[in-house]
């Protein structure tokens, strides 16, 4: 399994869909389905009937996971979507910017 190139806390860039060009954190990685939940991206709706929980019933509106490839990490320096390459400073395996060089923190 290679290394996670996107983690959560992450700042990402949507490529493709509905959601193109919008940025976002991502708050959950599912690395075994190859997918991320990214903020406010991807919204879902759901009309639920009402219940003894949720008497009022109604729209219910949750972020649903998105396939890694349709995102790419916000570059630390523009925000413009990067690759991420990874390299060995002071013997860290560290995520790299391929665009600006920038470490990326996390």
């Amino acid at each position: 399994m290679a290394a996670a190139k996107i983690k959560k806390g992450d700042k990402v860039v949507v490529l493709s869909g509905k959601d193109k060009g919008k940025t976002g954190e991502v708050t959950k990685a599912l690395p075994k389905e190859g997918k991320v939940v990214v903020a406010g991206v991807n919204v879902a709706t759901r009309h639920r009937k009402p219940t003894q929980t949720n008497p009022q019933g109604g729209l219910e509106r949750t972020e649903a996971p998105m396939h890694i490839s349709k995102v790419a990490i916000a570059d630390p320096k523009t925000g413009a979507p990067t690759r991420v390459r990874f390299e060995v400073k002071d013997g860290k395996k560290v995520r790299v910017a391929v665009k600006s060089g920038e470490t990326i923190n996390g």
